[in-house]
């Protein structure tokens, strides 16, 4: 028997004979494998392994600071600090609402608030008002707050341009707890005055400006007069109403008379202009206006049509029987239309007729031209 080893023999780590590349080759194999034979894996991490523990470390901080910080958000140190008054109009968003109170310092973060509020089940439906809340309150206040309601509740009055004092008067009683005819009363005391208002006149009509406007429990119908006038004074001057140099030489009251008539009569905007021109035209010319819509006023009532037996009415608001002007406005004119009476176009028109359903009329200056208008209108089946 020979020391020749078999084919069964393992060599020595260190013998001569066992070459390196096995070995290294076996190395390789071992630590690319998975097994608990892997050399390579024994007792540490892999680098990509070591990277995701150190970012989930930093993201386990950062969520502990976050989480940190939105408490301070909720729950702000210092306690309630100074009063202030935070208005809710009706049809407010909530995230108005948050960016409101935000801006006023009531709540430190409008953003954490609207989040906090879908957490905590919301503030129910926030009622329009005043509310007298605090500064640096906590999220939780603040939402109490809002479900407690205001504390001066607000009631919306929308008044569309063209209204008359009356029709205003029923706008005014609709509202909860307000009355139409203590409106009327205080319009008409004399206690409520407009800057633009002839001496010795009590009449308010056409001085009540038509805005939408919130009115608050505390105003009574006297107060709300007194809203509606001075907005209008506040128009009048924006507009220029008592500009010494007026294109159409006429007092400042006369043009608003001179606005509610065109208020009462166009029904789109590029007509207004136009209209004011013919109006101005015809007074310049000694003309009777002729107007439609001081007719209806005479009359108390409102017609689609103006029939001839209503041409007839002895009114001071008969246009077709009065020289010039009416002596008061007929309807609130708004800042359009104050406007167009303040700077008429440049027309030698003297007439207008409907021309087509959606309110647009056709002009004329001679009166040929106008029955032929008048026959077109009547073809279209407009009169």
């Amino acid at each position: 028997m020979t020391d020749t080893p078999g084919p069964d023999d393992i060599p020595p780590a260190d013998d001569p004979s066992a070459t390196g590349v096995h070995d290294r080759g076996d190395a390789a194999v071992r630590n690319a494998g998975s097994g608990p034979a892997g050399g390579g894996r024994q007792g540490g991490l892999t680098r990509r392994g070591r990277i995701v523990l150190g970012v989930l470390a930093i993201l386990a901080v950062m969520g502990v600071g976050a989480g940190a910080w939105v408490l301070r958000q909720v729950n702000p140190s210092g306690g309630p600090g100074a009063k202030v008054v935070v208005d809710v109009e009706p049809g407010t968003s909530v995230a108005t609402v948050a960016s409101r109170l935000d801006s006023k310092g009531v709540i430190t973060s409008a953003r954490i608030f609207r989040l906090y509020l879908k957490v905590t089940g919301g503030a129910g439906s926030i009622q329009a008002g005043e509310y007298e809340l605090r500064t640096n309150l906590s999220m939780g206040a603040a939402r109490s707050a809002l479900k407690r309601g205001p504390s001066i509740r607000f009631q919306k009055l929308t008044n569309p341009e063209g209204l008359t004092l009356d029709q205003i008067g029923d706008r005014v009683g609709a509202l909860p707890g307000r009355s139409k005819d203590r409106f009327l009363a205080a319009a008409r005391a004399g206690t409520v005055r407009s800057k633009w208002q002839p001496p010795g006149s009590t009449n308010l009509e056409g001085l009540l400006f038509p805005d939408t406007y919130l009115i608050t429990d505390k105003e009574d119908e006297t107060s709300v007069v007194r809203r509606l006038v001075d907005r209008f004074d506040q128009v009048g001057d924006q507009v220029a109403l008592g500009a010494a140099a007026r294109p159409t030489g006429l007092s400042p009251y006369q043009l608003i008379v001179g606005a509610s008539l065109v208020e009462s009569e166009a029904k789109v905007n590029e007509d207004r202009p136009l209209i004011a021109s013919v109006i101005s035209n015809r007074l310049q010319k000694g003309m009777k206006l002729q107007i439609d819509a001081t007719v209806l006023y005479a009359l108390g009532a409102h017609k689609d049509r103006v029939l001839n037996k209503d041409l007839e009415i002895d009114s001071p608001y008969n246009t077709y029987k009065i020289e010039g002007l009416p002596p008061t406005p007929i309807s609130a004119a708004g800042r359009a239309s104050l406007e167009a009476m303040l700077h008429p176009a440049d027309t030698t028109y003297l007439y207008y007729v409907l021309s087509d359903k959606n309110g647009k009329h056709a002009f004329a200056t001679t009166s040929s031209e106008f029955e032929a208008l008048k026959a077109e209108a009547r073809r279209k089946g407009l009169l």
